[in-house]
């Protein structure tokens, strides 16, 4: 027969196998995170434009860790786009600029892919773009937080208000062309247009261009004009296009167009 005193080294060794692997178990940690969804060349997608809906995610498991919309304003044009700056300055880190803000509980580092689809008010105009990025427990990203950058313009049609159209026919066109956040375009202006090639075309039958005519700004901000004929052949679409190639926006708008004989 064992003795008590040979026992009991046995049983503690035996309860601390048995304890010692939950006790070693990583606590979650409490992790803000903040992300921005912000136009490319401009400022951030803001209430005006409906903001942007952005999404975490576990790249490992696929589970949704966070999901939301960004809300808040566009930020301080000075210190966005006008002042220079250090490496690292809190550009849009100011009092109500837009923001997704949450707290993860995260007990290991953790893999994500960070996604922002916006702006949500514009869906002809809605880019997805997104990051992969690795969150540490209790630390905080915050302050400019995770910057993701859409590229493009939010493009809409104006004129002609009805989709129909004749062979010969010429037809006034009219659109509005703003940055990703709403930010307005102007000749000259701090979103210079004059970089941009804003152009109508009319899509025929077979799905291609069969008529483009430039879009000369009409002294409204971010107001474009200009009329193109329908050729013998007719046309299905209108569509507006406008094109930054150097600062690698581009954004395009669409209306159907029912053909009839004059």
């Amino acid at each position: 027969m064992f003795s008590t005193d040979r026992l009991l080294p046995l049983f503690v060794a035996g309860l601390a196998l048995l304890v010692g692997p939950v006790l070693a178990q990583p606590q979650p940690e409490s992790t803000r995170v903040v992300v921005r969804a912000a136009s490319n060349d401009a400022k951030l997608l803001h209430d005006g434009v409906g903001g942007a809906l952005i999404r975490i995610v576990n790249t490992e498991t696929g589970e949704v860790l966070a999901e939301g919309v960004q809300r808040g304003t566009s930020g301080n044009t000075e210190q966005i786009m006008r002042q220079p700056r250090e490496r690292g300055a809190a550009v849009y880190d100011t009092p109500d600029a837009a923001k997704f803000e949450t707290t993860l509980m995260l007990a290991r580092p953790t893999t994500v892919t960070v996604t922002a689809l916006g702006p949500r008010d514009y869906p002809q105009a809605q880019k997805r773009t997104s990051t992969t990025m690795t969150l540490m427990p209790g630390e905080h990203m915050t302050g400019n937080g995770i910057v993701l950058p859409l590229h493009g313009f939010i493009v809409e049609v104006l004129r002609p208000t009805t989709s129909s159209a004749a062979p010969g026919e010429t037809i006034d066109v009219r659109a509005r062309v703003r940055m990703m956040c709403g930010c307005p375009t102007e000749p000259g202006g701090l979103w210079d247009a004059s970089r941009y090639t804003i152009q109508a075309k009319l899509v025929g039958p077979d799905g291609g261009v069969v008529a483009t005519a430039p879009l000369s700004y009409t002294g409204t901000t971010s107001e474009y004009e200009g009329t193109i004929t329908v050729p013998s052949e007719g046309a299905t679409q209108l569509r507006v296009t406008s094109v930054d190639a150097e600062r690698a926006n581009a954004g395009a708008a669409t209306m159907p167009l029912s053909m009839v004989s004059q």
